[in-house]
């Protein structure tokens, strides 16, 4: 698989066949992982680091299961109570992962460019798993195979990504893969949410739910990112919900198969209602969860194998 570099650091730049080729390894490890069976020999004697300089549940343990599953020795490094928490610098921890000498890292961090910079200072394959407001890949590469596996293709279909885009690496990631894949891409939120560059991302800008759900085909809400807004951007989460919520009535609006994702953690009450989450004929959520772990197995696969030329 060709991937532009030996690393994973963002889906901007990645073309079609690129991305096309990591869904179909991805699939076939959903249908080993439901088989029950594992290839525990694929990373045997390789060490995959997950460090995580933010809060994580489902991205670090899907990780660990998928490093896990492959044979890989996984380590956890608690970003609280290493070295990094008592003043030590990127680089410094940089030169440390390096003498350690690991295959596989996977970075978390609140400041976008951070995986990128450890990219250039580790021998190791280095995986974002999420920085600051940049990109999250693996997450857009997770979201594209669970629309593919239910619609049966990404081509034509029309998604709608509503709530707060402005500080969503999910928002991002995702617009850079479905129009790369030819999806109609819509964004929707208030004013205050919607980045000033959205329109030259290739998107359709909407304000208002009714209007930007017309007729979607895949309705992906996002979470209001309160950690990363300096106040003021919306009102009270329930003036946020009756404008911009997603319950049974907003959903109508959208095609009659329309199907919901959300990325997670969800605010039950804020952007989506709990009916709708819930709804096993049209909530994808769970079934998202299930092919992260597809995905990054597919993902430390393509790097390693990379790594195993390159030696």
């Amino acid at each position: 698989m060709n991937l532009p570099s030996r690393h994973l650091l963002a889906i901007e730049g990645l073309h079609p066949p690129q991305i096309a080729n990591l869904l179909d390894l991805a699939e076939s490890y959903v249908l080993l992982n439901r088989s029950g069976k594992t290839q525990r020999d694929l990373l045997r004697g390789r060490t995959l680091i997950n460090l995580f300089f933010e809060d994580s549940t489902r991205t670090r343990t899907s990780f660990e299961l998928a490093g896990k599953r492959l044979g890989a020795d996984v380590i956890n490094m608690s970003v609280s109570s290493s070295s990094v928490n008592k003043g030590e610098t990127l680089l410094d921890t940089a030169g440390t992962l390096n003498a350690m000498q690991c295959d596989l890292l996977v970075v978390r961090h609140d400041q976008s460019g951070a995986p990128l910079l450890l990219a250039q200072k580790v021998d190791a394959a280095v995986i974002n798993a999420g920085d600051g407001l940049h990109e999250h890949p693996t997450q857009a590469l997770l979201d594209a195979l669970t629309i593919r596996r239910r619609r049966g293709r990404l081509q034509g279909l029309t998604v709608a990504i509503c709530g707060d885009i402005l500080h969503s690496r999910v928002a991002r990631s995702n617009i850079h893969l479905l129009t790369t894949m030819g999806s109609r891409v819509r964004v929707v939120g208030p004013p205050t949410l919607i980045p000033a560059e959205a329109a030259r991302l290739g998107v359709e800008v909407f304000h208002t739910m009714d209007e930007g759900l017309a007729g979607a085909d895949i309705v992906m809400m996002l979470r209001l990112q309160k950690e990363r807004m300096n106040g003021g951007l919306v009102p009270s989460a329930r003036e946020y919900f009756r404008f911009f919520g997603l319950d049974a009535a907003r959903l109508a609006k959208a095609a009659p198969d329309a199907l919901v994702m959300h990325p997670g953690p969800m605010n039950r009450g804020v952007e989506i209602d709990s009916a709708v989450a819930d709804d096993p004929a049209r909530s994808l959520i769970r079934e998202q969860v299930e092919m992260g772990v597809a995905v990054r197995m597919a993902v430390l696969d393509t790097l390693s194998r990379r790594a195993r030329r390159n030696v």
